[in-house]
């Protein structure tokens, strides 16, 4: 199946790919960034799925969400009839994880055939199976794994199957549980009730949503995807439930993106606060204070979903890939990488909780805040590894040098701190004037990747979205021309020429959504209201019928690629709404 083909269902600590076709595809249990018992996503099904559909031929097939919920209901139309599935898992609290599923006949009588292969640790793992008196049961290691329903099993190598005819009012409910396998099993809640739980739960967060703009449907389903993709109980946000979707299919760009960015994960937050939604805001802010530890110099660009710093890199040689794409990766290198920007992003996230939320947000941070603004004063004038992981050498990157300058604005003129404010203002001053003469291309009129390069970076977009320059800044509209130009494929805009850009990697890749609707939002600040929805609709049409995003869209194939869904792409989206309802606001508000 396309990467497109899967929707998302999750319960705020983990998550599952369910397939168009039925089958629970990837699954990482008990958390986003365990290992799988379901991967075949990045293989075949004897690496592990739980499909159930009907035993013939599918004339027929759609599917949605339950309105504002990540209820997921499937329907098939066959010669026989046609049957709707329900896929779900209710949020956890401290409970197991569970998957549940439901399915029932809408009419006709249609035979039904369900297939649960568990298979642990990335695949490398054949579990034992074996019948039991209200179901299954599968243990591997630490893992045990437990298939409720009331169906008739049978079990053939490590396969358990039911075949079952399904009639007009009919359904069967079938649960799968995790657990320590040395711990007792939990017990089984009733799928119905669940359900009930679910729709509610979900029904009361999309209910508290303030935005009200243009595109809300698009925002809501993004809201509902960013809050899937955060954790309930660390409150770190993960860059997608996936790893090793490629970037360019049957390629290397592959990675891990299971893990807590700080970028991605304060720029959610922006997006988050914007609509409403504060109690993120404050887990994000406590998840940042066990991470940053009592010394800035050693934060991290990301961490493990509890926190951890080691994310040790390496890979799979039992699982072929998406689509042949080689090789399958755990873990991910550019833990280690330095990224001055992302002092930037966090600063931006902090200002806005504490304007939002006040005092109880911002009063415990901003002692530690300080030594954070300490830090990038030492290190600003060093070349970094840049936004976008470049295995290649470092550079002065424009961008970065960007942010360094808004953690000192933001540090000056928002908060109120005891602080050398005097020198801040200097040192931000000296970015500033740094940045247009070195990052700037005269000639071409438009900012470049890095200090005296001619490579464009779409990152530099952000340059009027952060306040460096007015959005109608003459140099403004020069870079958002150069880029469209230059970086557009087909209106879409990739991060970089991977011809002319050394990131230390083979191969080329899709257009990055996020830097599309960036564009948007440069295009909103600068005046070109039309154009920016023009673009906007454009970029939102290659969502999937569930309005989920990957990373990436591959212009040449015109198909998603990219780890799936992805946080940047939704939480850019967003940005981009709120940037063209304030840019028509202000078009209507001007005298005629």
């Amino acid at each position: 199946m396309l990467i497109e083909d899967y929707g998302l269902i999750g319960d705020m600590q983990t998550a599952a790919l369910v397939g168009r076709n039925g089958s629970v595809d990837w699954l990482c249990l008990p958390r986003f960034d365990s290992s799988s018992c379901f991967a075949a996503l990045l293989g075949e099904a004897s690496h592990g799925c739980w499909r159930i559909a009907p035993a013939g031929d599918v004339r027929g097939q759609s599917r949605r969400y339950r309105p504002g919920t990540l209820v997921l209901e499937t329907e098939f139309v066959t010669d026989d009839g046609e049957v709707r599935l329900i896929d779900f898992m209710p949020p956890r609290g401290d409970g197991p994880p569970r998957l549940m599923r439901i399915v029932e006949c809408i009419n006709g009588r249609v035979p039904m055939r369900m297939e649960l292969l568990v298979r642990p640790d990335y695949a490398s793992i054949m579990p034992w199976v074996e019948l039991s008196p209200d179901g299954a049961a599968a243990i591997a290691g630490p893992d045990s794994f437990r298939l409720s329903t009331v169906l008739p099993l049978r079990v053939d190598g490590g396969t358990v199957s039911a075949d079952f005819p399904l009639v007009a009012g009919a359904r069967e409910r079938m649960v799968l549980t995790w657990h320590a396998s040395f711990e007792r099993a939990p017990a089984v809640e009733d799928a119905d009730a669940a359900l009930a739980r679910t729709q509610a739960w979900w029904r009361e967060w999309t209910g508290r949503c303030t935005y009200q703009g243009p595109y809300r449907d698009e925002v809501m389903t993004s809201l509902i995807a960013l809050k899937a993709m955060t954790n309930e109980t660390t409150g770190g946000l993960v860059a997608a439930p996936t790893t090793s979707l490629p970037e360019d299919v049957g390629g290397a760009r592959n990675w891990d993106y299971r893990y807590c960015w700080l970028r991605d994960s304060a720029l959610a937050l922006e997006a988050l606060l914007r609509c409403g939604y504060t109690d993120e805001a404050l887990a994000f802010r406590d998840f940042m204070f066990r991470v940053a530890a009592g010394d800035a110099r050693g934060l991290q660009i990301m961490y493990g979903i509890a926190g951890e710093r080691r994310l040790t890199e390496f890979e799979l040689d039992e699982l072929p890939g998406y689509e042949g794409s080689r090789p399958v990766r755990v873990g991910n290198a550019a833990s280690e990488q330095f990224q001055l920007d992302v002092y930037g992003e966090v600063a931006v996230a902090a200002s806005i909780g504490a304007e939002v939320i006040g005092p109880r947000f911002g009063a415990p941070l901003w002692p530690r805040w300080r030594t954070v603004v300490d830090h990038v004063e030492a290190v600003w004038r060093e070349p970094d590894d840049g936004i976008w992981e470049m295995r290649g050498p470092r550079r002065h990157f424009t961008y970065s040098k960007v942010m360094a300058w808004v953690v000192l604005v933001r540090a000056v003129e928002r908060f109120d701190l005891p602080a050398p404010v005097d020198r801040w203002r200097s040192i931000r001053e000296e970015i500033h004037r740094e940045v247009c003469e070195q990052g700037y291309d005269s000639e071409r009129r438009t900012f470049t990747q890095y200090y005296g390069s001619r490579e464009l970076d779409a990152s530099v977009l952000n340059i009027p979205l952060v306040g460096f320059l007015p959005g109608t800044d003459e140099r403004v509209t020069g870079t958002i021309d150069a880029i469209s130009e230059e970086l557009g494929r087909d209106g879409f805009v990739s991060r970089y020429s991977t011809a002319a850009t050394d990131d230390g990697l083979p191969g080329d890749e899709g257009q990055f959504l996020a830097c599309s609707f960036w564009l948007v939002s440069a295009l909103a600040l600068n005046g070109r209201v039309e154009q920016a929805r023009s673009l906007f609709d454009r970029v939102v049409a290659l969502k999937n019928d569930l309005g989920l995003l990957a990373e990436e869209y591959d212009v040449q194939r015109k198909r998603q690629v990219g780890n799936f869904p992805q946080a940047f792409s939704h939480l850019t989206l967003i940005d981009a709404a709120n940037a063209i309802a304030t840019a028509q606001a202000t078009v209507n508000a001007a005298p005629a």
